[in-house]
């Protein structure tokens, strides 16, 4: 392996030290502008920057640098990926390119066998599963009609996430009532749950 020149170096030095702004256009394209106001795409896979000194030189420029030290630090999504920012606190999110939206951090993904209220009522509700479908296409059997459309649900994002849930038995219902009536599978837009003491403040 060839030792690095001291013009690497320097360059190296420059990408880590120069005030430059590297923007994600998508497919592992990047638009790196320079203390001087030029701006230059790089294709990070691929190894190529449009600036002279990578054109002409055949070297890994400062502008290929900064892109992948960018990537590095997670302040620009990595090639295959793309920013937006989660559906429930806004917290900023690098997701996979073809993800749709709404998305959701880790921290607000509801997990099976956790308890949530159901906003509409109020009422306690375990999740059953996180679909990562959306309300406007699932189908509530027996209806005829999409999660979306339900009259209680019109006012939520109809992209929305589907969360299946359960609400809870009573505790004082006998063998024979809890046969007689089994735990019914709800479908619910993610933005109608909320986590205990989250957001109550901002409800009606």
């Amino acid at each position: 392996m060839a030792a690095e020149s001291d013009a690497d170096r320097a360059r190296a030095r420059r990408a880590r030290d120069e005030r430059m702004r590297v923007e994600a256009t998508g497919s592992g394209r990047y638009e790196v502008t320079g203390e001087s106001g030029a701006t230059y795409e790089v294709a990070l896979e691929a190894g190529r920057c449009a600036c002279p000194d990578h054109q002409f030189r055949g070297v890994r420029c400062k502008h290929l640098r900064r892109a992948a030290m960018e990537v590095t630090a997670g302040t620009v999504p990595a090639p295959g990926e793309r920013a937006t920012s989660c559906a429930n606190c806004g917290e900023r999110l690098h997701v996979d390119e073809d993800a749709a939206d709404p998305v959701y951090c880790g921290d607000c993904t509801l997990d099976a066998g956790e308890f949530v209220v159901d906003r509409e009522t109020d009422t306690l509700v375990v999740v059953v599963e996180t679909t990562g479908e959306r309300a406007d296409e699932v189908e509530i059997p027996s209806r005829g009609w999409t999660v979306a459309e339900h009259y209680s649900n019109r006012h939520y994002d109809p992209g929305d996430v589907v969360v299946d849930v359960l609400y809870p038995l009573d505790r004082d219902a006998s063998a024979a009532q809890v046969a007689a009536r089994p735990p019914q599978r709800y479908a619910f837009p993610r933005g109608r749950l909320r986590r205990p003491g989250e957001g109550e403040a901002d409800e009606p």
